[in-house]
């Protein structure tokens, strides 16, 4: 009996540290929106995020290395400093390198049986450089798909030089910002998608109707189902685990239902040699030893019969409390959904309110210029993009548009003119 109480508990506590450990890193792989996060190379200035845990195979347990685990900063000499491993080069490196090496180091430091597995994203890429005619020059933080126009519109737009400028920067200005408003409104409407597709229990997203014509609506769409996968994934996991731990508490009562059996039986034999020797005992045929040893005999069994009866009403309603669990659970995951599409739907309001903002404020400044007949909305002005990127070790100055992805530690020289037919 001790042991299948302590087995059932055993396996309970790895279901649950197991199923902590997945959830984790579930969040840690849906959180990475970066498409190409698995090639990218690391450098100077990128922040990552690593979590450390390590299967004990003898155990059968997860163990978490929270020492380990933490926000790290790749240094100027191109390491990371880590607790146990020490300075670990990473400039130039992918994260599932660093991963590897890690898990390598800490196996290797202490001696491990079982390697510690480590997840290790980019919680901030190294950060963009802009100068130039902007209206502030200096550092911003890089974002995946971010581009030259992007990157101007979150250094405040083209510099004002003088009045008579004003007119193209304001509209180049407003531009940007349709531009930035208009892709992120695109994510939304994709997340919204999938939104609905995950609360109809459907397999797949259907497109949105904006989104058909547009070239990145099958990217935006993949990205999305890969999230949907992962997501649907991690709750069949998490249900499937309440099912586990439901049939082996079934188990459970079934063996003690088959001991009650036998305990019963034995306790009615006892119950008739205790008979038979109470009534020797009664005709002085038979000693009080034997007589007391037969009463104890029979204690002892009820006493039994009263533990299995115990163990298998505290499995019953471990069994009622993973099933209130199950029912929880698809609760919050409805609620989550439900809310979750609310807020995207409050985020596209904002941004069509953004959107339409941006293109009064266009409208503005083409009406109040004398010029406006003669110039052309969709190449507005002269602009000079360039940017500074490392290749091969070195410095390279290389000229872009203003829809040219961006890379961490870019350095983008703008230059402005008007632009006149």
């Amino acid at each position: 009996m001790r042991e299948i109480l302590l087995r059932r508990n055993l396996l309970g506590n790895s279901f649950m540290t197991g199923l902590a450990f997945v959830a984790g890193f579930g969040i840690l792989v849906g959180s990475s929106s970066f498409a190409k996060a698995d090639d990218y190379k690391l450098g100077t200035m990128d922040k990552l995020r690593i979590r450390v845990a390590e299967w004990q195979t003898a155990e059968g347990s997860i163990r978490d290395w929270s020492v380990v685990s933490g926000d790290y900063t790749v240094g100027p000499a191109g390491n990371l400093s880590l607790p146990f491993v020490g300075d670990l080069p990473a400039s130039g490196k992918t994260t599932d390198a660093i991963a590897q090496e890690i898990g390598v180091a800490l196996q290797k430091q202490f001696g491990l049986k079982d390697r510690p597995s480590a997840s290790v994203e980019l919680a901030e890429f190294r950060p963009v450089f802009l100068t130039g005619d902007v209206d502030k020059p200096g550092e911003y933080p890089f974002a995946p798909n971010l581009t030259v126009v992007k990157a101007v519109s979150l250094a405040g737009g083209l510099h004002r030089a003088d009045a008579g400028q004003r007119f193209a920067r304001d509209f180049i200005n407003a531009k940007g910002d349709a531009v930035v408003y208009t892709t992120e409104k695109n994510r939304l409407l994709a997340r919204k998608a999938r939104l609905q597709a995950e609360i109809a229990g459907q397999e797949t997203i259907d497109m949105p109707k904006e989104l058909k014509d547009l070239p990145e609506a099958k990217a935006l769409l993949a990205s999305e189902t890969a999230l949907m996968s992962t997501r649907k994934k991690r709750l069949t996991l998490q249900l499937q685990g309440l099912e586990d731990l439901k049939s082996l508490l079934q188990s459970e009562i079934e063996s003690l239902a088959k001991k009650t059996e036998t305990q019963t039986r034995q306790l009615e034999l006892a119950k008739e040699d205790r008979d038979k020797v109470e009534n020797l005992a009664e005709k002085g045929l038979a000693l009080s030893a034997r007589k007391m040893a037969s009463e104890q005999r029979a204690a002892d069994i009820e006493a039994t019969l009263l533990d299995i009866d115990t163990n298998s009403l505290k499995a019953k309603q471990d069994i009622n409390k993973a099933n209130q669990d199950e029912i929880t659970l698809r609760n919050d995951w409805d609620a989550t959904l439900a809310q979750e599409l609310q807020d995207t739907e409050s985020d596209l309001d904002t941004h069509n309110l953004k959107l339409a903002t941006s293109d009064a404020l266009m409208s503005e400044a083409l009406a109040q210029s004398n010029d406006a007949a003669r110039f052309d909305p969709d190449n507005s002005a002269s602009i000079g993009y360039s940017i500074v990127r490392e290749v091969d070790g070195q410095s390279k100055e290389i000229p872009v548009q203003e829809n040219t992805a961006l890379q961490p530690g870019d350095l983008i020289k703008v230059t402005a003119g008007v632009a006149m037919r």
